[in-house]
């Protein structure tokens, strides 16, 4: 579909990118101008398919009505309201929403701005909590090789993702690490590999080494999504939850992406049956538009600090703007947009069609592995010898001048639609990118 054309910026050097080759992309630079629906729309007038619903986090699609009026009525009305010792009612109001929705024994919500916060304040209500009951000597944090957990020093460390670690120093320490999941005897799985539940005993292994009583808490994502999609085996979170149970140690859940619907349920917990102590949120938390996370918590931990004298502080930590008002209003729109629409029933209802489609993929030419979970799907490539990441990487400037925004992460195609996703946009989605994968090196 052709759409008008517009201008772009003449000085494309002041803005360092995130997580872009810089260099390349300011050679031919791909500017997004519009979006709607399942669509981008491109400065040079072309109308691109959304594979990865933004950043993981459009969950409801681009440009919704209804959330983008209550961020409007929102800024005219009540534009910031200080966090710390003041409140305004959206803030409640969201929190409380989120609690309805939550798994059964989640009731508490901490705000934060981003994925990237939610861990460090997880991580630091974990620490926290051990003291706060008597044992300090508690602070260690275990995460997981592959593990994504934002960019920040405590998401870092407890993350395993190389290059995002390697150049930063020593970073944190008393942090330990779990073998991932991802096991060549599952390649092609559809849903849960059935091999590598075992995987999940390593945290005995890793209390013996450091002893229970120094462990404060595990974090892993229950499905790890930026890594490459990564799917935990049949059986593995329950063991992980048995574990830290027996010891006494905080199970963390990071949901920042498979929270709000992204596997046909509001949760990863509600889908797997497995309740953590602790679940970070972001990205679908707004439906991407306004930077917001929260942290949600079992009472366990929350009234652990509810101790002491009435007028003191019980957490010294937080941020300008936790519980923003303008992001508080969009939060409760997206809520009430997945809600109203069937959106989390949506992805369940099409999640199979979705199975079908992404391993009709698997005879093309470089195609190694193929991956899927709800409204999740990685096609994972064989690397160039001595140039990895390059062949996916052509995959994805193929993809955008077909019409198919895909994301890479290595040399594994990474896929997460809108919510909203039809048939016909899925099959859309397949063709393209058989198409691309056809025409690779």
């Amino acid at each position: 579909m052709a759409l008008d054309r517009k201008p772009v910026p003449n000085d494309l050097s002041a803005f360092w990118m995130p997580f872009t080759a810089n260099r390349q992309f300011k050679k031919a630079p791909r500017m997004l101008v519009g979006a709607e629906g399942m669509f981008y729309h491109t400065a040079d007038g072309r109308e691109v398919l959304d594979g990865t619903a933004g950043l993981w986090c459009c969950n409801a699609g681009h440009c919704r009505p209804k959330i983008t009026q209550a961020i409007q009525a929102q800024a005219g009305e009540l534009d910031y309201a200080p966090a710390f010792q003041m409140g305004h009612p959206k803030a409640f109001e969201l929190a409380s929403a989120l609690r309805d929705m939550a798994p059964e024994g989640m009731e508490h919500v901490f705000f934060t701005n981003s994925g990237s916060e939610s861990v460090e304040t997880a991580l630091k209500i974990a620490i926290a909590y051990h003291r706060a009951r008597g044992e300090g000597q508690r602070t260690r944090l275990i995460g997981r090789e592959r593990g994504y957990h934002g960019v920040n020093f405590g998401g870092i460390s407890v993350g395993g993702i190389v290059n995002n670690r390697k150049v930063y120093g020593a970073l944190l320490t008393g942090v330990d690490h779990l073998p991932h999941t991802h096991l060549p005897e599952n390649a092609f799985s559809r849903g849960q590999p059935e091999h590598g539940a075992h995987l999940a005993d390593e945290l005995e292994r890793i209390v013996a080494l450091h002893g229970a009583e120094t462990i404060a808490a595990v974090i892993v994502e229950p499905m790890a999504g930026s890594t490459g999609v990564l799917l935990p085996p049949k059986g593995y979170l329950e063991r992980l939850r048995e574990i830290t149970a027996k010891h006494g140690i905080l199970l963390i859940f990071d949901e920042v992406i498979t929270g709000f619907g992204r596997l046909g349920a509001s949760f990863a917990a509600d889908y797997f049956g497995v309740l953590p102590d602790m679940m970070t949120t972001a990205k679908g938390l707004t439906n991407g538009v306004i930077p917001m996370g929260a942290v949600l918590t079992t009472p366990a931990i929350h009234d652990a600090f509810m101790e002491g004298p009435e007028h003191l502080i019980e957490l010294f930590h937080g941020y300008t703007y936790s519980g923003n008002p303008i992001a508080a209003a969009a939060g409760l729109a997206t809520l009430d947009t997945y809600r109203e629409e069937g959106l989390f029933e949506n992805a369940a209802t099409l999640a199979p069609y979705w199975e079908e489609a992404l391993h009709s993929l698997k005879d093309l030419p470089h195609v190694i592995d193929i991956r899927n979970m709800g409204l999740v799907g990685a096609v994972e490539l064989a690397p160039i010898p001595g140039a990895p990441t390059k062949r996916a990487f052509a995959a994805f400037l193929d993809a955008y001048e077909k019409g198919l925004m895909i994301r890479t992460t290595g040399d594994i195609i990474a896929l997460s639609p809108p919510l909203m996703i039809d048939k016909a946009q899925i099959d859309r989605i397949v063709d393209t990118l058989g198409e691309v994968l056809r025409g690779l090196d």
